[in-house]
């Protein structure tokens, strides 16, 4: 029984499961979508919006905030300044207005070879 288990393993160890999260996660904030299975797609949905939702919030905040702010973004992207830099500075402004939602998915059917059913992940245009 999985009572009260959070998260999927997704047939991998721990130290692979955080590394898989930590690239989709990065590529779906640098090219706004991605194409994926959709286990991994609901395995990261939550993580990604919870970014988006930290950089947003620490707008309204003072500088020791941001800077909090910024340093766990950096911690769950894995040291990419970069990326943390276009999270706060373009993708986080987008939806200062929405409440929530900033990911949407699309099925796209089975994949040939293994019947693994895949979506597109993408940010939400607004």
């Amino acid at each position: 029984m999985r009572h009260h288990v959070a998260g999927k393993k997704l047939s991998r160890t721990k130290d692979q499961r955080s590394a898989l999260r930590r690239v989709l996660i990065s590529q779906l904030f640098t090219h706004e979508k991605i194409k994926t299975t959709r286990a991994k797609a609901q395995a990261i949905r939550g993580q990604a919006e919870k970014l988006i939702t930290l950089a947003k919030n620490s707008a309204k905040e003072d500088d020791i905030h941001k800077v909090n702010a910024r340093r766990q973004a950096t911690a769950i992207l894995g040291g990419q300044p970069l990326m943390v830099k276009k999270l706060f500075d373009e993708i986080a402004p987008r939806y200062e207005k929405r409440p929530g939602g900033y990911t949407r998915m699309f099925q796209l059917g089975p994949r040939l070879g293994d019947a693994a059913e895949m979506v597109v992940l993408e940010l939400v245009e607004e």
